[in-house]
């Protein structure tokens, strides 16, 4: 393990999470024929201009949804739709799991820093386990801050109290990698292209 690597941060979705394919969220493939709403008004009502409130824990993501479903007329409740996203949504990647799990041996702390509301934030540390794997969860809905804003990373870095060059982000977003590592972190960014890659770069 590299020596100058002192806390990893993960991302959650498309790295430690693999629910992107293609650039689209797979967990939505039987969305209509589960519960009869069709991806394409899922898409254009839920992930608005206004979604950034939600992701950044300034608005509740079940009111968010409810709102929308009630517009939409869709006779489904909030927490229904969001017990049956988030369950469908977990789709732990095994490659990268297996990375985190390794590193747990090694003289490193590794963290989730993630895009996503507390709802969602919650139910990755308890009901998919990730609370137990690492140090500590951050989260946009939580930090009410969210990546790529400087906010989000100094936050992590205050936090732990760790100079930011000791920081490596894995992240599957080149925004979110480029602009950590103008703050002083490192970063790898994590693609389909380079995940075969990632241990070589720990020196694992």
């Amino acid at each position: 393990m590299r020596s100058d690597i002192s806390v990893i941060a993960w991302d959650f979705d498309g790295v430690l999470n693999r629910n992107v394919v293609d650039r689209r969220f797979i967990w939505a493939d039987t969305l209509e024929s589960d519960l009869g709403i069709a991806l394409d008004a899922f898409e254009r009502g839920v992930f608005d201009a206004s979604f950034l409130q939600v992701i950044s824990g300034k608005r509740d993501i079940k009111t968010h949804l409810q709102d929308w479903l009630d517009r939409s007329g869709y006779l489904l409740d909030a927490g229904d739709l969001l017990d049956y996203w988030f369950a469908k949504d977990d789709l732990r990647d095994p490659f990268t799991c297996s990375l985190l799990e390794h590193l747990t041996s090694h003289d490193v702390v590794q963290v989730i820093a993630t895009n996503n509301e507390d709802r969602r934030s919650s139910y990755i540390e308890h009901q998919s386990g990730f609370g137990s794997l690492v140090s500590q969860i951050f989260s946009s809905g939580r930090i009410k801050s969210a990546k790529p804003d400087t906010a989000f990373f100094v936050h992590v870095s205050d936090t732990l109290k760790v100079a930011p060059s000791e920081i490596l982000l894995i992240d599957d977003s080149a925004t979110n990698v480029r602009v950590a590592k103008a703050l002083g972190w490192k970063g790898f960014h994590f693609t389909e292209e380079t995940r075969l890659e990632l241990a070589s770069f720990l020196e694992l």
